[in-house]
């Protein structure tokens, strides 16, 4: 664990803690003094067990912060897939398979809106409350997911889980930010990219055991431990800062104006492409009106966060052209990862696979998100160069998209697992690399915002991709399957049952059977083609971020 907090010499570096407040201030946009949040300032101040440090930080003291704050990443990453092999037969218990997709994209949603806030809420409130509340939002929305009684019900639960899921995955990249100095910061990134990957594989897996041995309800049950003791360990590790301004003062400083924009400019974009083709034609009102109006909201939240003193992501940021990169990179990049985690274990049961072997057949993917993460994480530590390795990342998710668009109802398992092996390398070394990029790009006091901007991204591409992939999945469906047996007797009822229940699928026999397996490879063909061409589009961003230099220590100063 020391080799995290050491520079290239092996020396470790907590040190030189005692020279943050010190530095002095220079003019490059690096080298400027950090501007700790409130939480780093105190952990500076003692050691967690009442005895002062001389300003250091006590290598333990961090590794134990920074572990709780990686657990609370893995959990919220095993709730964001566990819908992986979970959603298709909830969709079934509920008869309702055309709101699959709003299973997943509700927790993306909340997530996605609640992490562009948490940076500026973080630095006022502090990172420790942030993270213990993120935990008990979670935890509460988990019960209500393992209470719930009908479709409605549940995916109001993956909203409230989603929001402290989203808390709990950008605010413990920000206290990395606080403690670890930007040159390690790599490896540390490395290994929450690892819990993170670890929890989205874990995500699958565990929801399909849970569902064909005990229940789906327990899978949602078993999280809601672990998030208590994350929040409970979090309130006694990390020291509340003390209040210096008032309740109104505090309420003062949140964007609430924006906070409302983004959210609604996600919703509403989210309901207009789930509904169109798939719940109603797309020439109803819904998509047609809810579509146009999120662009609007899009619009204002531009312009209201290019003039409010304090915005949830400043505009200027994104002029940068790493920052914009970076962001951009996310985003498209995020798509066949996330997206894949949901449609690639469907693709499977589809096949006749069951949820737990659908969910064993990705479990290799931690590896390669860790070889990534790790890998990438080390190099940059020993090189301090991100431009090129990048690109490569980014070189091999697409080569893993491209192997994806060979599967047929025919492929050997081992391409799958092959193929978003590579994604899952290209996913883990991309983000550890864009990340350390976009940090290295601007002064430390943007460095919490800018993480919240591409979390945001992330999650934008998260939300996106899966209803992207959901639109095309099923207007390519049930198109094939009204082409072919639109003519049949009772077709309607029939294919309404196909939509409805993949179970369906095991009791169809012979043209039936073999059109609609055709039916449905041709909708994941075409969820396969939309990975290949964001990853093409994402290996075009990434290539235009430029080299910064990394510092070796918390005052940005370089060794000798």
């Amino acid at each position: 664990m020391s080799g995290i907090f050491c520079d290239d010499s092996g020396q470790d570096w907590s040190d030189d803690v005692r020279s943050i407040q010190s530095a002095p201030t220079e003019r490059t946009a690096l080298i400027k003094r950090p501007s700790l949040s409130n939480d780093a300032k105190e952990i500076l101040a003692g050691d967690g067990c009442g005895k002062p440090t001389a300003g250091n930080i006590p290598l333990l003291r961090v590794a134990l912060i920074m572990g709780a704050a990686w657990f609370g990443c893995l959990i919220a990453a095993i709730d964001s897939t566990i819908m992986a092999t979970l959603a298709g037969p909830i969709s079934s218990e509920f008869k309702s398979l055309s709101l699959l997709s709003w299973l997943t994209t509700a927790y993306f949603v909340a997530s996605a809106t609640v992490q562009p806030i948490s940076g500026r809420l973080t630095d006022i409130f502090g990172r420790g409350p942030g993270l213990v509340l993120s935990d008990v939002v979670f935890a509460v929305g988990n019960l209500i997911c393992a209470m719930a009684t009908n479709q409605y019900v549940m995916i109001f639960g993956r909203v409230v889980a989603g929001a402290g899921g989203g808390g709990l995955l950008s605010i413990s990249t920000f206290l990395g930010s606080d403690l670890i100095p930007l040159r390690q910061r790599g490896v540390a990134q490395g290994i929450g990219q690892l819990c993170y990957a670890t929890g989205s594989m874990l995500g699958g897996i565990m929801g399909g055991l849970f569902n064909d041995h005990i229940g789906w309800r327990i899978a949602f049950y078993v999280q809601v431990p672990p998030a208590i003791f994350c929040a409970f360990a979090i309130y006694f590790l990390v020291k509340a800062p003390p209040e210096k301004e008032s309740d109104t003062s505090y309420l003062k400083r949140i964007d609430f104006v924006g906070v409302f924009l983004i959210a609604s400019f996600l919703i509403l974009l989210l309901l207009g492409l789930s509904a169109g083709g798939n719940i109603v034609p797309w020439s109803h009102p819904l998509p047609l009106t809810t579509i146009p109006v999120s662009l609007f909201f899009l619009a204002g939240f531009i312009k209201w966060e290019s003039t409010i003193a304090e915005p949830v992501i400043p505009v200027k940021l994104m002029l940068n052209r790493t920052v914009f990169s970076g962001c951009a990179t996310n985003l498209l990049a995020t798509v066949p990862f996330m997206a894949g985690i949901l449609y690639l274990p469907l693709y499977l049961q589809v096949r006749g696979s069951s949820a737990t072997d659908a969910g064993l057949q990705l479990s290799p993917s931690p590896f390669g998100i860790a070889v990534g993460s790790l890998g990438a994480g080390y190099i940059v530590k020993r090189t301090g160069k991100y431009v090129g390795l990048g690109i490569l990342s980014q070189a091999v998710l697409t080569s893993g998209t491209l192997l994806l668009n060979l599967l047929s109802s025919q492929s050997p398992n081992w391409l799958l697992s092959g193929a978003f092996i590579l994604v899952s390398f290209g996913a883990g070394s991309m983000s550890t690399i864009t990340l350390i990029a976009c940090t290295a790009a601007l002064d430390h006091s943007d460095h919490a915002v800018v993480t919240s901007a591409i979390y945001l991204a992330r999650g934008l591409g998260s939300t996106l991709g899966v209803t992207a992939a959901s639109a095309i999945y099923q207007n390519i469906l049930n198109t094939r399957l009204w082409e072919r047996f639109g003519s049949e007797t009772n077709a309607a009822e029939r294919i309404g049952r196909i939509l409805e229940d993949l179970e369906e699928l095991k009791r169809l026999e012979g043209h039936w059977h073999e059109g609609a397996m055709q039916s449905f490879m041709e909708g994941f063909k075409g969820v396969w083609v939309m990975f290949l061409c964001v990853a093409v589009l994402a290996l075009l961003c990434i290539s235009r971020m430029q080299q910064y230099e990394l510092h070796s220590t918390l005052d940005r100063k370089s060794r000798e």
